[in-house]
């Protein structure tokens, strides 16, 4: 099959500027978790994407770096001259109904040094869109044992070559990556010729682009590609690049590079890689120079965003049916004259901040009673001081785990904490974001076995599910069963209820009481205001200058165990 289209552009002088792409080619300073925000305008004109680029809530004007995790700073932040990328604000992945949306994968193929990764740092860069991931086919070498380290260090092994690399790992993780999941990806080191013990978690998102000299080899992995390019380099300039790096930057001696060259890379290049560019959608020649064709990749993905865009809060706003009974997975404490007397201090908004409080955390106690009577338990017979048998229950759960989403979940954590002994915590910090209004995922702390706890969601109030239902997602995403989710808030409206219900059916739903209408700035009527705001004493959204790394410190409560997982 021949290619759709083949871009020429007249060639640049500077034809050696790329050291990127190769069999054991590695860009060392491209982070493969990257966000597109704040940014200047990029080189490459194009429409503007549909997923605009989120604005920060620090002061107008001021470009500042978001760090959400223990990574290093060079996992986090990416300079290309003007641009800067970095993790910040995922947008939601799924539908309102739930369902994920399915990124647009590329492929990038081409022969080692002919510069794919810099394609991709090209496309990335004029895509303008808030969330890319960058998978590169070579964090999936093969582990050398002892015969084959000996071997490589004569230069006489081959990195070349298919059987290199760990296809059924790679295609696992690129497969993933489409259902929108955290992945651990494989960091590689290309002086030891081995795995390092650490890895790196990305995701999945709007776009993953997926680069290496065996993209097309494998058709399990075409199978998962949206769009196929081929970098085509001249060999001349391919071999130049490769002398370059291989000598100044891994201290190799000209002739061993040469012989490795002559022995597998160029055998390589004609038996595997050269057939596989028949492929190809687009066919790019001289790599990241040839500004015409990148930008018609980036008009030809934006116009696939398009299609597949959508506005998430909206559409929760209004999917309260009148008349619609309440699901069967919602459970709300019985309206009795203490739990109503209660909601008169907490709705009343001339309740001072202290009884407020007060009020707040009886709620919460009595909200986490009812929710951990509807965890399973198990008959058992235990013997009184009497000497006599009782028959009682016993919560059959090894692990409970207690996710707050930030701030305002957190205000829940102490509650939980003296209703559950030893119970651990996760935090997630979901924002809106005020220029589009969307939910953004901007941080989480989960325990790393979590996916063998029941998880208990604490979020104060839940107006349109939105952010709620992005939780859900990042637990799912962890493999936590569906089953396993027990949402719970002080207050929730009818919308809300009906989004987290019908996207998640096996999620259990637990409140204090249920309002019928959400106004145009999605805050719940009768409601009780914004609670963060009226616990902690603030106006959040007038503190403009609030650095959010303040917000993603270390939180813990006594007499819980907080346990932290790097994301």
């Amino acid at each position: 099959m021949e290619p759709a289209i083949k871009f020429e552009n007249p060639r640049s002088n500077s034809c050696i500027s790329d050291s990127s792409g190769s069999g054991e080619d590695v860009d060392h300073g491209l982070e493969e978790l990257t966000i597109i925000t704040n940014l200047p305008e990029s080189p490459l004109k194009g429409p503007k994407s549909p997923l605009k680029a989120p604005k920060s809530p620090t002061k107008s004007g001021i470009n500042k770096k978001i760090s959400f995790t223990t990574s290093s700073k060079s996992h986090r932040v990416y300079q290309s001259g003007l641009r800067t990328l970095y993790t910040s604000g995922r947008p939601p992945w799924y539908d309102s109904h739930g369902s994920l949306k399915e990124p647009f994968v590329i492929g990038v193929c081409g022969g080692s040094a002919s510069g794919k990764t810099t394609v991709a740092r090209k496309i990335i860069e004029a895509l303008d869109v808030p969330w890319v991931s960058l998978l590169s086919l070579d964090s999936f070498y093969k582990v050398l044992n002892e015969e084959m380290h000996e071997t490589a260090n004569r230069n006489e092994y081959n990195f070349d070559h298919p059987d290199a690399f760990d296809f059924d790992l790679l295609i696992d993780t690129l497969r993933r990556l489409k259902d929108g999941k955290s992945v651990e990806v494989p960091i590689y080191n290309f002086i030891t010729h081995s795995r390092d013990q650490n890895t790196r978690t990305i995701y999945g998102a709007n776009v993953v682009i997926f680069e290496g000299i065996m993209s097309f080899v494998n058709k399990e992995l075409l199978d998962l590609m949206d769009m196929k390019i081929f970098v085509d380099t001249d060999s001349d300039v391919r071999l130049a690049r490769r002398l370059k790096r291989d000598i100044a930057e891994r201290g190799r001696e000209l002739e061993g590079v040469l012989k490795q060259y002559n022995t597998f890379v160029k055998p390589a290049f004609d038996h595997w890689i050269s057939p596989t560019m028949s492929c190809a959608d687009i066919i790019v020649p001289r790599g990241g120079e040839n500004i015409v064709a990148i930008q018609l990749v980036v008009l030809h993905v934006h116009g696939q965003l398009q299609k597949r865009g959508f506005k998430l809060r909206s559409k929760l706003a209004h999917s309260a049916d009148n008349g619609c009974k309440k699901p069967d997975t919602l459970f709300v404490l019985e309206q009795t004259p203490q739990i109503q007397g209660l909601h008169t201090f907490v709705r009343n908004r001339e309740t001072p901040r202290d009884e407020f409080i007060f009020y707040s955390k009886r709620l919460m106690r009595l909200l986490f009673e009812y929710a951990v009577s509807l965890l399973p338990f198990k008959t058992v017979s235990v013997d009184t001081p009497q000497g006599t048998t009782y028959h009682g229950r016993r919560l059959d759960a090894d692990k409970i785990c207690g996710v707050s989403i930030l701030r305002a979940g957190e205000t829940m954590e102490q509650a939980l904490c003296e209703v559950c002994k030893d119970v651990r915590l996760g935090k997630i910090l979901i924002q809106t974001n005020f220029d589009t209004g969307e939910p953004e995922l901007h941080y989480l702390r989960l325990p790393k076995d979590i996916k063998e706890s029941q998880v208990i969601l604490m979020d104060a109030t839940v107006a349109t599910g939105a952010a709620a239902m992005m939780a859900i997602r990042v637990l799912l995403d962890h493999d936590v069963p569906e089953e396993n989710i027990t949402v719970t808030s002080l207050l929730m409206a009818e919308s809300g209820v009906h989004s987290v219900a019908y996207a998640f059916p096996k999620v259990k739903i637990v409140t204090t009481a249920v309002d019928k209408e959400v106004n145009e700035k999605y805050h719940i009527l009768p409601g009780i205001g914004n609670f963060g705001d009226r616990y902690f004493g603030t106006d959040f959204e007038k503190l403009v200058q609030v650095d959010r790394t303040q917000m993603t410190r270390c939180y813990s409560e006594p007499g819980c165990r907080d346990v932290e997982q790097a994301e």
